[in-house]
């Protein structure tokens, strides 16, 4: 978690994109397999959030359209913020085996963010699917990065 929290600092700090910021690993990995940083602003692109950015490249680099295997090992996404309802869809298409967040979803809406339809819902379906989910990891200090994005004047392109 603390990398993504910091690639979301450096994304901000760059004025590259959004305070957001995920990582794959595999389960139990200590080296990440990919990285994003939002790019939504940089690329002019609405759907390149961090999440998606770290699935694509995770999945290109394994050269496999799933992180799913039956007989290998899980992978995990490690996210800023709670993944979107975009991010929430495209974590369940990829195959991640569990998410980890730090800020809330409440976190991103108060900065500004529209972060469409999630519901207590969506994460008992990904659960019943079996992607875990785990909430509030250093939200602090997630929490930090959006009011350092929020000080230096940061786009809201989705509110």
């Amino acid at each position: 978690m603390r990398l993504a929290i910091a690639l979301s600092r450096q994304n901000v700090l760059r004025n590259s994109g959004g305070p957001f910021g995920a990582a794959v690993f595999r389960t139990g990995g200590e080296n990440p397999i990919a990285v994003g940083v939002n790019e939504v602003e940089r690329m002019g692109n609405a759907v390149l959030h961090a999440e998606v950015v770290a699935l694509m490249l995770a999945q290109a680099r394994l050269g496999s359209y799933t992180l799913r295997q039956e007989d290998g090992p899980g992978f995990e996404l490690f996210t800023s913020c709670s993944p979107c309802a975009m991010c929430l869809g495209a974590a369940l298409w990829s195959g991640v085996t569990r998410i980890v967040c730090a800020a809330t979803r409440e976190d991103a809406m108060e900065l500004g963010f529209d972060e469409g339809p999630v519901f207590t819902a969506s994460y008992l379906y990904l659960e019943e699917r079996g992607v875990r989910i785990d909430l509030d990891v250093l939200r602090n200090d997630a929490r930090d990065v959006f009011e350092l994005y929020r000080r230096r004047g940061g786009l809201m392109y989705n509110g």
